[in-house]
């Protein structure tokens, strides 16, 4: 039986990677620090469902605390380490640099050390589609260069990529990068884009369209991408070593190192997204119209083939009904008078 450390294990990816391992009979241990970055309650809310589990174990633990990691891998010993756990948000992170260097550096370099003492059969970890940064090719591959990124979040998600390719050569750790691609869902980050404009209707208030509306994402529904972590959890790893070094892509090595794209693989409007929620309440959100953000990109568009053709990912949620099951969530969790 596998046991399995999964860091963020409050969040929003985390809780619904636990929960579907958990109803699997898998033992999962999860961490999380449970910082005020949004609504503390709605992490205490997923945690309590997971609770309810008795193959579930939590620990409240910051992994960007040195002396506490330490303590906690003299303690515990895993097969598979999947670390969610970061400091998200491009915005907050041109307000406040240094936590990202605290949560998604530091804390990093923590769980390559614990991967390391606990010879763990394989590390997945978060990355993220905005490491791809001023690249103007459609769609976003991982063969693509990504060395020009606008905000120091994605520079973070950059720098984790490479610290696991050092771990993965020199300890010959397996691990997985897996560059996410604006996830959504029910339980999903007050601080995304869905659940402001919901909010923001429900209170009849005015929301910001930034780059005066003129924004697509590839907008991922949160079973899709839970069935892809999935998918790459149960396949073996391949040995690369005989790879030819000359023909090697950004996202390859002879090291046991791999990055996979993880997304719908389809551009959707952000005029078209915000009209799914109109449509749903039957009312207008009031808009502001405003510039592109620093740190934003217009569009993401996902090339999801290499995770289709090697592990059999198909993402199969249309926008209109992701949405809708958000919705629905919403108004049920916070008993909203339609």
């Amino acid at each position: 039986m596998k046991n399995i450390l999964i860091t963020g294990a409050s969040g929003f990816i985390g809780f619904h990677l636990s929960k579907i391992l958990l109803e699997r009979g898998i033992s999962v241990t999860g961490v999380d620090n449970l910082n005020s970055y949004y609504d503390v309650e709605l992490k205490r809310s997923r945690l309590k469902l997971l609770e309810q589990f008795n193959n579930f174990e939590f620990h409240l633990l910051d992994i960007s605390d040195d002396a506490l990691v330490k303590k906690f891998s003299l303690d515990h010993n895993f097969n598979i380490i999947i670390n969610l756990a970061a400091q998200a948000g491009v915005q907050y992170s041109i307000e406040n640099p240094h936590a990202y260097i605290d949560a998604n550096i530091r804390g990093f370099l923590n769980i390559l050390e614990l991967s390391k003492s606990s010879s763990v059969e394989h590390l997945i970890y978060a990355s993220s589609s905005s490491v791809y940064g001023l690249n103007n090719k459609i769609p976003f591959s991982e063969t693509d260069a990504v060395d020009h990124p606008i905000s120091l979040y994605a520079a973070t998600k950059k720098s984790n990529e490479l610290m696991a390719h050092t771990y993965s050569y020199l300890f010959k750790i397996p691990t997985t990068g897996l560059r996410f691609f604006t996830v959504y869902g029910p339980w999903g980050r007050p601080d995304m884009a869905l659940f402001k404009f919901t909010k923001a209707l429900v209170n009849d208030e005015i929301i910001s369209v930034n780059n005066f509306g003129d924004h697509a994402r590839d907008f991922t529904y949160i079973d899709d991408i839970i069935n892809g972590i999935l998918s790459v959890i149960d396949t073996p790893f391949p040995d690369n070593s005989s790879l030819d070094k000359k023909l090697l892509s950004p996202s390859e090595s002879t090291a046991p190192w791999r990055i996979l794209n993880i997304g719908r693989g389809q551009q959707v409007k952000l005029m078209d997204f915000i009209e799914s929620i109109e449509n749903y309440f039957g009312k207008e959100i009031k808009k502001e119209f405003l510039p592109l953000q620093p740190g934003d990109v217009p569009n993401t568009f996902c090339d999801t083939s290499r995770l289709q053709n090697e592990f059999n990912y198909s993402p199969n949620v249309s926008i209109k009904d992701g949405v809708n099951k958000f919705l629905d969530w919403y108004v049920e969790y916070y008993d909203v008078s339609l």
